[in-house]
């Protein structure tokens, strides 16, 4: 069953009913905007979603809503689309309903705006701001990728495509090769709004020049932004930056649309950091282990060749027999990646012998897999884990050639004597990760 607090509702000026939640009772109130994709119902139904609502809750009293328009909120006639300034009085209308004096708006994507416009206009009633992958005409010289072209182009593929497998390809990338992942984006798409009327809100929105409030914003700001981001370029975001009087900047790894998916603990920690200004506490054991991630390589021209249901019982079986390797090996599962495997291994020299198997049986199926071996000291959360560790691990995998075993220096070094040989790669610079890494291919 899916978990949430229960939703509730606060009336507007003009009569519009806006649907809200809350959740936690930190000493800080977070506000969670996530623009025109949004239901406070259907998010929760969602573990990667639940998971990353939850953990802001541990630190705060989180405030979410939908916007009217969309969601569980009132829909606007006609398609007709409101003003900055009109949705920003949906954000005063909750805080009010909550009772809240002070608070912390988290805007996603094209919720940016939204956030900028209540901060200036409110500032009494904002303490500080995050924004994550912020969609909108911001003053930068980047500004020009959301040219009336480019909107009238976007727009149009929504009506096209919106609820449906392509548009999940464009919101989680990552996550696109992951059915049950999948599913749930497609109905969460619909649950938002209908194609037409998320159209309809892009055109009038994604191209309002909200410049001239930018440089009004007088609270500490935290901009983050993946690095892979279609939707907006990572110098856009740097330029909004700059444009903020107290703002940072932090680049995330990934080209996921939502904060939930790639590298969810990092962006979790930083925003933790910057609103309580304390590091975030260890939540859960920490141990030593060695990291295992796995990725077919080009599984989305596999898919496009083989067609949808050849593809679909291609990896199940590819799903079968790396699970079976897992078991050989003494290998613990914690999660598929959509085309991949994250593992983990009390021995690293284990955790090569079944990365060998795993890549010589994906072989003989005609798929090439690309492997990452990482040991470092990981977090234990519930059956998932968490920490820098596992950052690296992912990046080592991403750099991996296509039927490479590619593994860290620490890894080397615990197998050494073992017998295994390995290829000096040299040095790499990992997205997201700190300092330069010496990466080695095990060999045959």
């Amino acid at each position: 069953m899916p978990r949430g607090p229960e939703t509730r509702y606060a009336r507007a000026e003009d009569g519009s009913q806006i649907a809200y939640q809350v959740i936690g009772d930190g000493p800080l109130d977070l506000v969670y905007l996530s623009g025109s994709l949004s239901h406070v119902d259907v998010r929760w139904e969602s573990p990667l979603n639940a998971r990353f609502l939850e953990r802001l809750a541990t630190f705060s009293r989180l405030v979410t809503f939908d916007r009217r328009g969309v969601g569980a909120s009132d829909r606007l006639p006609n398609n007709t689309v409101p003003t900055w300034e009109e949705w920003a009085e949906d954000l005063r209308v909750v805080l009010d309903v909550v009772d809240s004096k002070t608070a912390v708006p988290l805007a996603v994507g094209d919720g940016g705006a939204m956030a900028i416009t209540f901060a200036t206009m409110h500032p009494e009633r904002v303490s500080a701001l995050v924004l994550f992958n912020v969609l909108g005409n911001f003053g930068g010289e980047s500004d020009g990728e959301l040219s009336e072209e480019l909107v009238d182009l976007v727009a149009g593929a929504q009506e096209e495509l919106w609820g449906t497998q392509d548009w999940v390809k464009i919101l989680t990338p990552s996550l696109a090769d992951d059915p049950v992942h999948s599913v749930w984006l497609m109905k969460y798409m619909r649950a938002t709004g209908t194609p037409k009327a998320i159209a309809a809100q892009t055109r009038a929105t994604w191209g309002t020049d909200v410049s001239f409030v930018v440089p009004l914003i007088r609270v500490p700001t935290l901009v983050l932004h993946r690095t892979d981001y279609a939707g907006a370029g990572i110098d856009s975001a740097r330029q909004l930056t700059e444009r903020i009087p107290n703002g940072r900047f932090v680049e995330v790894p990934g080209g996921d649309v939502a904060p939930q998916t790639e590298h969810a603990e990092m962006i979790l920690d930083t925003i933790e950091e910057f609103v309580t200004g304390d590091r975030p506490s260890a939540r859960g054991d920490r141990y030593l282990t060695t990291i295992l991630f796995t990725d077919i390589v080009e599984s989305t021209r596999l898919a496009d060749t083989l067609g949808d249901r050849a593809w679909r019982e291609r990896l199940d079986v590819h799903d079968e027999i790396v699970r079976g390797e897992l078991s050989r090996f003494r290998g613990r599962e914690v999660k598929t990646t959509g085309d991949g495997f994250l593992a983990t291994f009390d021995g690293p020299g284990r955790a090569i012998q079944c990365s060998r198997a795993i890549r010589d049986n994906a072989r003989q199926m005609d798929i090439q897999v690309r492997i990452g071996l990482h040991t470092g000291e990981v977090e234990a959360r519930g059956e998932d884990i968490g920490g820098i560790a596992v950052h690296i691990g992912a990046r080592i995998a991403a750099v991996a050639k296509p039927g490479e075993i590619l593994v860290s220096r620490t890894v080397t070094d615990l197998v050494a004597g073992s017998g295994i040989a390995f290829e000096d790669r040299g040095d790499h610079e990992l997205k997201g990760v700190p300092d330069s890494w010496r990466l080695f291919a095990a060999t045959t």
